[in-house]
């Protein structure tokens, strides 16, 4: 599946570059390692800046990056920005490493402390993101 077309001028590779060029944030490193590992998920992964953040999307968006989380680098997987029915039983992600903790059954939320955290974490974080985009 290729990468689905920008919405507009945010929804683009060009503006999240833009956005961490001025980024003054102490995890930048952890935000690129993010965005790297994100987008070497699936082919059909594209990026752009939604809720002044970089996020992640399919046909919608399903990713943000949690900016002011204060125990490390944050990721917030949803379902978009409007709600949408669940499959009975809700959504059927396996995590055997623990990574996600539900916000809601729609929602759910990573942190990452540090840099190794997330590079530890890699392949875990890119299996969780094919299972979750299935559902977008």
């Amino acid at each position: 599946m290729a990468k689905p077309k920008a919405l507009g001028p945010a929804d683009s590779t060009a503006a999240v570059d833009a956005f961490m060029q001025a980024l003054a944030h102490p995890l930048k490193r952890e935000i690129e390692a993010l965005r790297a590992a994100l987008l070497g998920a699936a082919p059909s992964i594209a990026e752009g800046i939604k809720w002044n953040a970089p996020s992640f999307r399919t046909g919608e968006y399903f990713a943000t990056t949690h900016l002011r989380e204060k125990r490390g680098l944050g990721l917030v997987l949803h379902l978009g920005a409007k709600p949408r029915e669940l499959p009975a039983g809700g959504l059927a992600i396996d995590d055997p490493a623990r990574l996600l903790k539900w916000l809601a059954p729609d929602r759910a939320m990573i942190v990452f402390a540090d840099l190794a955290a997330i590079e530890a974490n890699q392949a875990a974080l890119q299996a969780l993101v094919r299972q979750w985009i299935t559902y977008v």
